[in-house]
């Protein structure tokens, strides 16, 4: 009898494998087409009268020609068939069926995300000096023309003239055309076309490579406080080195507010505690007796204290059994979290019982019912 309701097997094939799961599979397996603006990679499939065809697997054929061709006909005549190329979208498929590409388009493309690159990651650069001008020098970096201003310059190259006369700050400048520098990039806007070196950022990033080495891990020096923030305070090792005490590395005890405990100007004891990216972090508390050790030999598990309320966070409350010494009471024996604060106001002792006690870790929680 035939009907025209979905029967119970119409959701499945002939594999029992069902048919909503082919079908995704085949959307997963579907090559998603490139869009226009797009850098797509292939391998040269064959080569015409002024124009390149180029195959995207498993997306289709592009094509290079007409305007684009031209733009980029030197690099184009040293190109062979099986080459590996990478190209830019210009029309996902023109009249004849293929992805219309540029090659200089995405060698640009590529260019300023390598400039980008070199941005971040400080890269030092060797470019030679091309001309010079009242402001700097002009720096060409792969085909772009790139400026390093005087005030970028390092010490030994900057134009020492007294007077501030521009001409002779000029004639000094050109003494440097022809010469190569080692530079750090340290702007790049594609969309501007500007790209900004600096020989003196290098300088100083080697002079601080050169102070950060001379510390390790385990030192212990006298600095002084230059500023505290909320997360922590910073600390004047020499001239040109700060250190960073993490607001969790001031004391063993709860810090609320770091400028209640140091102000500009202190002489403090300092541990360096790691150096990393030309970065030094330091400890305070890693100086004095850790009092963990201490309440390890003085607290046990289900023992019966008294503690003081110290604060309020989203799990509960924390509770100070002894300086640097501190657990939760979990906002679950209260129900909600009015409730706890009704019953445990700030700066009040009460009876805990110790429910949990890792003193290795640092780790302790307590009840208040179970001590009632």
């Amino acid at each position: 009898m035939f009907g025209f309701g979905k029967s119970k097997d119409a959701t499945a094939t002939t594999t029992g494998v069902p048919a909503s799961a082919v079908m995704d599979k085949l959307l997963a397996d579907t090559p998603v087409a490139p869009r226009e603006g797009e850098i797509v990679s292939g391998v040269v499939s064959a080569i015409g009268r002024a124009r390149v065809y180029i195959d995207i697997a498993p997306i289709g054929t592009g094509i290079i020609y007409g305007r684009e061709y031209m733009n980029a006909r030197d690099i184009l005549r040293k190109v062979a068939v099986g080459d590996s190329i990478d190209a830019k979208v210009v029309t996902t498929e023109n009249e004849d069926g293929y992805i219309e590409l540029s090659l200089k388009e995405a060698r640009q493309a590529l260019i300023w995300a390598d400039a980008e690159a070199a941005v971040k990651n400080a890269t030092v650069l060797s470019l030679e000096v091309k001309e010079a001008n009242k402001g700097g020098l002009i720096i060409d970096w792969q085909g772009i023309q790139g400026f390093l201003p005087a005030s970028q310059l390092s010490s030994e190259n900057y134009p020492r003239v007294t007077d501030g006369d521009k001409d002779k700050i000029l004639n000094a400048l050109n003494e440097l055309v022809g010469t190569h520098l080692s530079v750090v990039m340290i702007t790049a806007d594609p969309k501007e076309h500007k790209l900004i070196f600096s020989e003196k950022g290098l300088q100083e990033k080697e002079e601080k490579e050169e102070k950060v080495n001379k510390y390790e891990v385990g030192n212990i020096i006298k600095g002084e406080v230059t500023g505290a923030v909320d997360f922590g305070v910073f600390v004047k090792l020499e001239p040109g080195l700060e250190g960073l005490v993490h607001i969790s590395e001031l004391d063993w005890g709860l810090v609320e507010d770091t400028k209640t405990l140091y102000k500009v100007g202190d002489e403090i004891d300092v541990k360096v505690i790691e150096v990393k990216d030309d970065k030094i972090s330091l400890s305070i508390k890693q100086l004095k007796e850790n009092p963990w050790v201490t309440a390890s030999k003085n607290y046990k598990k289900d023992q019966v204290v008294d503690g003081v309320v110290i604060k309020y966070n989203k799990h509960g409350a924390l509770v100070s059994i002894e300086e640097g010494v501190a657990g939760l009471v979990h906002v679950s024996e209260f129900e909600t979290e009015e409730k706890l604060k009704s019953a445990l106001s700030l700066g009040n002792v009460y009876k805990f019982k110790i429910t949990l006690f890792e003193p290795n870790e640092q780790k302790m929680t307590l009840s208040y019912k179970d001590a009632q």
